[in-house]
């Protein structure tokens, strides 16, 4: 393996666990990448963060950070360790500025079906936790995937607690001082793909866009690896 490439880390977001970048990684491992994929506790966004930052602590180099979906809120919050950060991978994920939620900004645009007819919330001994119903994750979270692998990721769902949609991000965001790349999913009823524009504009994030679902690192992994590569390779 060649010591200039960074480890990539592939941060799963809610709703699915690691197993989401099986392909993706796979991928990465061909082309001779050190790749690891945490998982996530998922219990708010201001401790993802600091878990996020205790497992970066633990890996000697330069990484690029990917993340998915809700994750994207956590590689956002302003990482302890900003300079082992070479580029930030954005996959039809959150881009939050400071003071905004994930929640606030899936609201702000049109299109997400996630929703009070969609989500089911349980009860647990420290707060509440968020699923998609088995019965929507077909059309709201993986349009294009067959059935038989819809029906295992919605019932292997890795929920999250309800309240880290809306935590803020505090302090400056992280892509405003590292590079950023951004995969823009059009077919996501998810995060709407205007908000997903919208954020990756602003953000001034290298834009590749997909006709995909939200589930992309599942049905599109090439494209997803194809942007991590480019965002790995840059200088």
């Amino acid at each position: 393996m060649e010591d200039s490439k960074p480890t990539i880390v592939l941060v799963h977001g809610a709703l699915t666990d690691a197993s989401v970048w099986a392909a993706v990684i796979a991928q990465l491992q061909l082309q001779n990448y050190r790749v690891l994929a945490p998982a996530l506790p998922m219990r708010g966004l201001h401790s993802d963060t600091d878990y996020l930052d205790s497992f970066l602590a633990s890996i000697k180099g330069s990484v690029v950070l990917v993340g998915h979906s809700y994750a994207g809120s956590v590689i956002s919050s302003q990482p302890r360790r900003a300079g082992q950060i070479r580029a930030l991978v954005y996959v039809s994920a959150f881009q939050p500025d400071t003071n905004e939620s994930a929640g606030e900004l899936n609201e702000r645009f049109p299109g997400s079906k996630l929703g009070p007819d969609t989500l089911a919330f349980l009860p647990t001994p420290t707060g509440t936790d968020l699923y998609l119903k088995t019965e929507c994750f077909h059309e709201v979270y993986a349009g294009d995937l067959s059935a038989a692998t819809v029906a295992i990721m919605a019932a292997t769902q890795r929920p999250v607690d309800s309240t880290a949609m809306e935590e803020t991000l505090q302090g400056q965001p992280a892509w405003r001082n590292i590079p950023s790349w951004a995969v823009v999913t059009t077919d996501d009823l998810s995060i709407p793909p205007a908000a997903q524009r919208f954020m990756a504009a602003r953000a001034q994030s290298t834009v590749r866009e997909v006709k995909a679902s939200h589930a992309v690192p599942v049905s599109h992994p090439h494209e997803v690896v194809n942007c991590i590569v480019e965002a790995a390779s840059a200088r």
